[in-house]
């Protein structure tokens, strides 16, 4: 592992995704305007208050998991990652570099939802802001993790979009927006202990609703980092040079 061969990668990433502006448009930008769709949808700030944490938390994750998929797999079909992996450059230092672009680009993505969120529709949070930026970019890291690893198991950019909802509609379900977790069947549940998105909606509650998050809400923060970590070294150990 090389520093800077990592950083060399993330800066080839972010020149490129500087040049597609649509791209850009997908990830830093649709969270928001979805949020500010709903918030007129739903026409009553106490409701829209219920659902955007929930949003935070599912937002940034789909869109950096449907891109980091796309442009991976995009990069293999090309043949442009096998140029690289020719070069003295390890699967690790490969992902990491993707890794850090686009947590850079989540920041932003973020930064802007927040922001927008919190000024002008009005979301009331009783504590600090803190809690509630770290988690929606640990979710977001999470996104691109999963992203990176699940574009090994896809061979066209079609079946990159298939994995989304494979990925995203179970972590959805069970993570407790449609249900709480304590009142689903045993089975349910203990598959619902498993998925990080799980975890990441509750922390994200926790940090909306209590201005001082105890250590329920770290053990979370912590389940949620430490996933996102797995999913780049699975990644890593299943990268391949080229599509078959």
């Amino acid at each position: 592992m090389s520093l800077v061969i990592t950083l060399a990668t993330a800066r080839r990433i972010l020149t490129q995704l500087r040049h597609d502006r649509r791209t850009v448009a997908l990830m830093v930008l649709v969270p928001t305007l979805v949020m500010i769709l709903l918030y007129y949808v739903i026409d009553d700030e106490r409701t829209f208050g219920r659902f955007a944490p929930v949003l935070l938390c599912v937002f940034p994750f789909l869109v950096m998991f449907l891109v980091t998929s796309i442009a991976t797999l995009r990069e293999r079909t090309s043949g442009t990652l096998e140029r690289l992996m020719a070069m003295p450059l390890g699967r690790l230092d490969l992902l990491l570099g993707y890794g850090l672009a686009f947590g850079l680009a989540a920041c932003a993505q973020v930064a802007l939802a927040l922001a927008v969120s919190l000024t002008w529709l009005g979301l009331d949070v009783p504590g600090p802001l803190w809690p509630l930026v770290l988690v929606a970019l640990l979710d977001a890291l999470l996104g691109t993790a999963l992203g990176l690893l699940c574009s090994a198991f896809a061979r066209t950019e079609f079946q990159a979009v298939q994995l989304m909802p494979v990925v995203m509609i179970p972590q959805v379900l069970l993570g407790g927006i449609l249900v709480p977790r304590a009142r689903m069947t045993p089975v349910l549940e203990w598959v619902s202990d498993v998925l990080p998105m799980s975890y990441a909606i509750e922390a994200m509650a926790r940090a909306c609703a209590d201005p001082d998050p105890g250590g329920e809400f770290w053990r979370d923060v912590a389940l949620v980092a430490g996933s996102a970590v797995l999913a780049l070294l699975l990644g890593a150990a299943t990268l391949r040079r080229r599509t078959p």
